[in-house]
């Protein structure tokens, strides 16, 4: 049965079975598969490592979903400026919708140049938008060589000064930027729960090395410099970037909300194992995340192992049904361990346990607000 013939006959099974049809019977059907294009296995040599230890530093962007909406609707949506809501530290005291960076960036240079970040906090209290809300996403990734050797780098690096200074002290990160410990600093996207932190980072290391995406916009590229960032910065362009021996990065370039574009994320081929993925919000989409992987990388086994951080599938927990499609579609890929952070959204998280997926549950200490979520303080390690 040739194409043409075949979408006929999907159209009259269509018409024919009336609300099993309109519900996309023909999309659950053998047949569908015929109208895809031929997947072809990607064999891009990223090389191997040995293992994969993940640090949760932080996972809780903010700590109420209700109060962040509140100030979302108030400044106009989803859509516009992140510089724009008001949100600590790029504050004006001009209300809600009504913040700029220029405005902010003033407020805060006094105090990047006498290294006071308590007092940059303090001061943004008294003109944003819930400042205690704000929280930010950050872990720690060691990877160890074939040879043993161990590379650490930090992956995002949170939101509130406060917050993540005191969440870096907890996990010794402040004394790793400081030693040297630590070989680079990743930024994953240029959202202010996993980006505005950035002074802290500067603070204990100024001259750490900073991979970041080619499509940060010119405030987030001033933002870091005037943090007093003085290390070497490696725009990643769209695609792999190898970074070691089993570890690349890969740059999305997609729109993402609050006039963001891009998001950097990191695949490593665990030897014996299989593919470990690490995403800060994965808002190219998880489906897209696992298909680039299978797509351009060989990893040991074939096998898509396991995942961890945000899964960006309803992090405001607006649940909607087509989101279903989305748990069930991941079950291809046959994961075997799964660490969700707060991006994932608390519905999801409970939907991969309901569905039996291997989420590895953490100890919600330190304001993680579920055991579903590898939560503040937790470690995930491939192979355990």
């Amino acid at each position: 049965m040739d194409r043409r013939k075949l979408l006929l006959s999907g159209a009259a099974l269509g018409a024919g079975v009336g609300t099993i049809g309109a519900m996309g019977a023909f999309s659950y059907s053998p047949f569908r598969r015929i109208l895809l294009p031929e997947t072809q296995r990607g064999n891009t040599d990223i090389g191997m490592c040995k293992s994969v230890r993940i640090v949760n530093i932080s996972e809780t962007s903010w700590f109420d979903n209700k109060i962040f909406m509140q100030d979302v609707t108030a400044s106009g949506g989803l859509l516009v400026d992140q510089y724009t809501y008001n949100w600590a530290p790029f504050g004006n005291g001009k209300g809600a919708g009504k913040g700029t960076y220029a405005d902010g960036i003033k407020m805060l240079e006094p105090y990047f140049a006498k290294g006071d970040l308590d007092g940059a906090w303090n001061n943004a209290k008294e003109l944003c938008q819930h400042p205690d809300n704000a929280g930010g996403f950050s872990c720690l990734v060691e990877i160890e060589a074939l040879d043993g050797k161990k590379t650490r780098y930090l992956f995002d690096c949170g939101w509130n000064y406060q917050w993540m200074d005191t969440c870096f002290k907890r996990e010794g990160i402040d004394k790793m930027l400081a030693n040297g410990e630590i070989e680079a600093f990743i930024s994953t996207h240029e959202h202010m729960d996993h980006y505005w932190g950035f002074p802290v980072v500067a603070k204990y290391a100024p001259n750490i090395h900073v991979y970041r995406p080619s499509t940060f916009y010119p405030e987030g590229k001033d933002y870091m410099a005037k943090s007093g960032h003085v290390g070497k910065v490696t725009e990643v362009q769209k695609g792999l970037h190898r970074l070691q021996d089993g570890v690349a990065l890969y740059q999305f370039e997609c729109p993402i909300i609050f006039r963001v574009f891009g998001e950097m994320s990191m695949y490593c081929n665990v030897k014996d194992v299989g593919l470990v993925s690490i995403t800060g919000c994965c808002h190219q989409g998880i489906i897209l995340f696992a298909d680039t992987a299978y797509k351009e990388i060989a990893y040991e086994k074939d096998q898509f192992y396991g995942l961890y951080g945000g899964l960006h599938i309803s992090p405001f927990d607006d649940w909607d049904p087509k989101y279903d499609d989305l748990v069930i579609g991941l079950k291809k890929w046959n994961l075997q361990r799964v660490g969700c952070n707060h991006c994932t959204g608390l519905i999801t998280a409970q939907k991969f346990v309901d569905a039996g997926y291997p989420v590895v549950q953490g100890t919600a200490r330190f304001r993680s607000k579920t055991t579903n979520y590898l939560g503040n303080g937790d470690t995930l390690s491939f192979p355990s």
